[in-house]
Parts: C-alpha cells; structure tokens; sequence
C-alpha cells in the first residue's frame, strides 16, 4: 500500500506541474489577445496629443509635449454637426427597432396563424444577408421613390436590418413569459393594449435593453449606406464625416483623424462599460427562454 501511494505522489505531482503550465499558457494567450484589442485604442489616444509633426516622425512614440489642439480643431470642424446627425439617427432608428421589435414578437410568440412559421423564417433568413449586397438595389429604390438625400432616408435601412434580429430575440424572450400573467389582467379588467405595454413590455426589459444596445452600437457605427444615400453635407454621419474632415487629396492629418475618432468613440464606450452586463444577461435570457 505504501508502494501504492509513492508511486501516486509523482504522477500526482507532475499533473499538478501540467495543469499550471497550462493555465500559464492559456493567461498568457489571453494576455497578448487583451493587448491586440486594447493598444489600437491608447495608441489613438495618444497619438491624437501629437503633432503632425511628431506623428510623421514616429508613429508609435508618445507625444513629447501633449496637445489638445486636435480636439478644439476637431469640435470647431463641421464633426460636431456630424455627431449630431448620428445622434438624431441612432434615437430614431433604435426607438422604432425596439418598439417594433417587441409588438412583432409579441404577435409571433402569442398567437399561431396560417403563415406564421413562413414570416418567421422571413425574419430569420433577414439576420442572414448581408447588407452590402443591398446596396445598389436600396439606392436604386429610394431615388426612384424619391427618398434620397434627406434627415429620415437613413433611418429606413437602419430599422429594416435592425429589426430581424430585435424581432428573433424579442419572439424567444416573450414565449418565456407566463400567459397566466395576461389571463389574471384580463380578468382584472385591464385591455390588450394596457396589458402589453404595461405588464409584458416592462417584464420584457432586459432583452429590449439588449436590443437597444446592440442596435445603438450598429447604427452609431454604420458607414456604407450614410456613404451612398447621403450627399448633403448638412445629413452627414459621424463615420462619414472622419472620412472627409481630416483628408484631402494629397494630405492627410493623422493627429486630427485621431482626435476626431477618439470624439466619436467615447460615447460608444460609455454606454459598453455601462450596459455591457445587460447585453449579456438580455441575449442569454432571449436564449434560454426560448
């Protein structure tokens, strides 16, 4: 028995050896990943407080004497109305997505008509196209409707695509949701319209915030449609306008395109760091409940 047990003590030791070099390797694999996604962020930030100058000198030095000039050249720039329309953009279209989103799934998950299952798959086969491939046949359609070029064009593409996926979560989230609920209110007297907007809609919180979140970041973002269909540069986009503002044709200032994507990114990392733990617990609930 005590053979036994010195001949264990090795093998046990060498798997504890394994198993630690294992979990090193796998950090250290993480380690250099978190570095890959974090770096292009502090470098841009960095070389945004650098002249034009110091940037072409060295692109990955820190600045010698930072500056904020880029910032105050980039707010006085045409960027602040540029923000704004993405701002406009991303409150209008994210609205109608969750507010769509959530009566269409509702629909979806409650009632069993002829055809449902064929508009179900509809949705789906919706999350699957991908949109540059739309890109001629949407311009083709709104200048023939006349549409092209205005405050509201962008917000049409940004709701189409946007509610396939809002429709797919909200239509799993909802068949979760006890219809005893819906039953008990309409014994209390409450109608349709108050039950579903008073009682589900709110029971339906987390999985709308996740698609009011994911759909902010998807609109805020978006660049080939504000490409195409806006010409004016009254309705320009914020990804749009980083294109244009800090490039010419021979020149391009690199330390202002810096600060001007830094500008247009801090609101984007404000609402993650925020709401990143709704983002998960919305897309897992949607999932298992469905």
């Amino acid at each position: 028995m005590r053979r036994d047990i010195a001949a264990r003590a090795p093998a046990n030791s060498a798997s504890r050896i394994r198993g630690a070099i294992a979990g090193i390797l796998g950090n250290a694999v993480l380690g250099i990943f978190s570095l890959t996604c974090v770096f292009p962020i502090v470098w841009m930030f960095y070389s945004s407080l650098k002249t034009q100058t110091q940037f072409a000198l060295s692109t990955l030095s820190l600045p010698v004497r930072p500056i904020l000039d880029n910032y105050v050249a980039a707010i006085q720039s045409h960027m602040g109305l540029y923000l704004l329309n993405t701002l406009r953009n991303t409150a209008i279209s994210v609205a109608l997505i969750v507010l769509l989103s959530f009566v269409t799934g509702y629909f979806l998950s409650r009632f069993r008509f002829r055809g449902r299952n064929l508009l179900y798959a509809y949705f789906l086969i919706g999350m699957l196209i991908p949109i540059h491939a739309l890109l001629v046949p949407m311009f083709i359609q709104l200048k023939t409707a006349g549409l092209l070029d205005s405050w509201y064009t962008l917000l049409l593409p940004y709701v189409g695509f946007g509610l396939p996926i809002g429709i797919v979560l909200a239509e799993s989230y909802v068949g979760g949701i006890p219809r005893e609920l819906e039953e008990a209110a309409a014994i209390d007297g409450s109608g349709f319209s108050r039950t579903l907007f008073t009682i589900i809609m709110p029971l339906a919180a987390p999985v709308l915030a996740a698609i009011a979140i994911i759909q902010s970041f998807a609109v805020w973002n978006e660049f080939p449609f504000a490409l195409i269909l806006i010409t004016s540069d009254q309705w320009i986009t914020a990804p749009v306008g980083l294109s244009t503002v800090f490039r010419s044709e021979h020149f391009t200032d690199y330390p202002g395109l810096m600060a001007g994507i830094m500008t247009t990114m801090v609101p984007v990392l404000i609402v993650y760091f925020l709401f990143s733990n709704r983002i998960m617990k919305g897309m897992t609930a949607g999932a298992v409940k469905g």
